[in-house]
């Protein structure tokens, strides 16, 4: 058996993808959240089922490479689940502002851990780099049509987003690790 090293590539992205994985899911079940408080009712319903479809392939692709590579999953993968879901639909309650401005709190900290670990891996893991990059590209995309469909115009908009935000940093902390 082969002894691994704090610092070992191999650590570092079974970490990356158990954490990417979480964070697909996660966002998955806040737009679950969300399209379950909104339906299918007008082009802000209409913009998250379209983001929904790009992280399920997300979360697909993550699915994929923890089989193949033999990465656990999370501990607190139905955490993820219940609070995902749950924070979709209260903001979806809120109005479809505060729907917006979750997706752009999320968004704005998952192009930033994407750009942080496209850093960390340099050329090291080909596949994983070009998939976090396409997906990356996907969540910018995400956050700039949140702010379009008016995320800034959410109740209490900085409170709001500053607590997903941490939220998120929190989430992403822990995921790596447990």
């Amino acid at each position: 058996m082969t002894q691994w090293k704090p610092g070992d590539a191999r650590r570092r992205t079974e970490s990356m993808i158990r954490v990417n994985q979480a964070g697909e899911y996660g966002a998955s079940r806040i737009y679950a959240g969300q399209l379950a408080v909104m339906g299918d009712r007008g082009p802000v319903a209409r913009a998250i089922a379209g983001m929904a479809v790009q992280e399920e392939r997300h979360r697909a692709f993550f699915d994929k490479m923890m089989a193949e590579r033999g990465v656990r999953p999370t501990v607190l993968q139905p955490f993820w689940d219940v609070a995902g879901f749950a924070l979709g639909a209260v903001t979806a309650a809120i109005g479809p502002a505060a729907a917006m401005a979750c997706t752009v709190a999320v968004e704005t900290e998952i192009d930033k851990h994407y750009a942080e670990q496209l850093e960390a891996l340099g050329e090291d893991d080909p596949e994983l780099s070009t998939a976090i990059a396409d997906f990356q590209a996907d969540e910018v995309e995400h956050r700039e049509t949140a702010l379009a469909s008016g995320a800034e115009s959410a109740p209490a908009y900085p409170v709001l987003t500053g607590l997903i935000r941490m939220g998120c940093r929190v989430a992403i902390a822990t995921a790596k690790r447990i």
